[in-house]
């Protein structure tokens, strides 16, 4: 069986013409395609493609099937899921439940909703137009955060409590958390699974979509360096509204100079990039002119791997082992590092990983660290008390 496809396209105001066009083009390739729209809060979609997407999916062309996320039918079912064992609870308290009607979506539920969509999604190419990069990034994240929460808020060690408790009570009197609460956990982790493999499959890839006319070159880099900081590459960059080649040699001056300041802009992007750059111009003015422009008659742009984050040993030549984390486009200025016991927490601008330090480098102490052509070099001295002697 083949392994699902799933193209997460972030982006600007262009990103639902993109997501649009892959689908179709994913569909005339013969494939089984779902495009679901993730984060669309001013239906753009609906226009792009001419008719209203709701929740129930529909059929649009041969082999393209469009839905998008129903976030607040998505709260309600989350609520309901958990509505009748808080029910005791609020009884106790003489708290009246809400109605369903009374219900409105919180932030973040958009997140979780698209977390369930994924793995549920029943297609050979699901090609997703998501929430803006910064909110796709933190979604990407979101799954390895949660289930590091949950470890240390609910231990899965904990679940042989539940044999002691009504021993525990009634001899000590130490109060134990209700069973639905492991009954809880226990769900939440599976789900937090299945989305986590969903997002770090073979077949998953982020492709970003930015304006040929935004000047978005030292975003998409910081961009870049979110992505990579939770283990993502995107496959593709998008660049639209691109001038045509003619437009060089216009007579008008400024249209002249304006193209050919934006052709220089476009090659050294291409130079300094190492995933595809496509390009669609402002003549492409349907759907399946624009697929045409960013695909041809190919399949598209495959996943591409994210380098791994290695260690070095270079304890014969300077008593040292190096942790080197690619993180490509990233700023000096925007790092922070903080050891934590056996973690090392980094931050890039607004985003945060918690990593589990490699079982060598727990033993040792952070010796320095340096940025260089897009990789964190963290070096680690070891620790004499912890150090295996000889």
């Amino acid at each position: 069986m083949t392994a699902q496809r799933t193209i997460l396209i972030s982006g600007d105001a262009a990103a639902p013409t993109v997501a649009a066009a892959t689908a179709l083009h994913a569909a005339r390739q013969g494939h089984r395609t779902l495009l679901l729209a993730a984060d669309d809060p001013h239906r753009t979609l609906d226009a792009v493609l001419g008719t209203r997407v709701e929740a129930e999916p529909a059929g649009y062309a041969p082999g393209l099937t469009v839905a998008r996320i129903d976030e607040q039918a998505a709260f309600r079912h989350a609520l309901g899921e958990i509505g009748g064992r808080l029910k005791p609870a609020l009884d106790l308290l003489g708290a009246e439940p809400l109605d369903p009607e009374e219900l409105t979506a919180l932030p973040g539920t958009a997140r979780l909703a698209l977390l369930r969509a994924l793995p549920a999604a029943a297609a050979d190419v699901l090609v997703v137009l998501a929430p803006a990069p910064a909110d796709l990034i933190a979604t990407l994240a979101l799954p390895e955060q949660l289930e590091r929460y949950l470890a240390r808020l609910v231990p899965e060690q904990r679940q042989a409590a539940r044999a002691l408790r009504p021993l525990l009570a009634g001899l000590a009197g130490v109060p134990m958390p209700a069973d639905w609460l492991y009954e809880a956990r226990g769900t939440a982790g599976r789900v937090l699974a299945e989305a986590r493999a969903a997002i770090t499959a073979p077949g998953t890839s982020v492709r970003l979509v930015v304006g040929a006319d935004a000047h978005p070159y030292g975003e998409l880099h910081r961009v870049r360096a979110g992505l990579a900081l939770h283990g993502h590459r995107p496959d593709a960059v998008v660049v639209h509204g691109a001038l045509p080649a003619a437009a060089v040699a216009s007579p008008d001056g400024w249209l002249a100079a304006l193209a050919h300041r934006r052709q220089e802009e476009l090659a050294a992007l291409t130079a300094a990039s190492d995933v595809p750059v496509l390009v669609t111009g402002l003549a492409e003015i349907t759907l399946e002119a624009v697929a045409e422009r960013l695909y041809g008659a190919g399949a598209g742009p495959e996943p591409l791997t994210a380098e791994p984050w290695a260690v070095e040993d270079r304890l014969a030549e300077d008593g040292l082992l190096v942790w080197h984390l690619p993180l490509p486009g990233a700023e000096r200025a925007d790092l922070d590092l903080v050891r934590r016991g056996d973690e090392l927490v980094v931050g890039l601008g607004a985003h945060r990983r918690v990593l589990v330090l490699p079982s060598a480098l727990r033993r040792c102490t952070v010796a320095g660290a340096g940025l260089h052509d897009g990789v964190l070099a963290v070096r680690f001295a070891p620790d004499p008390a912890l150090w295996p002697r000889g």
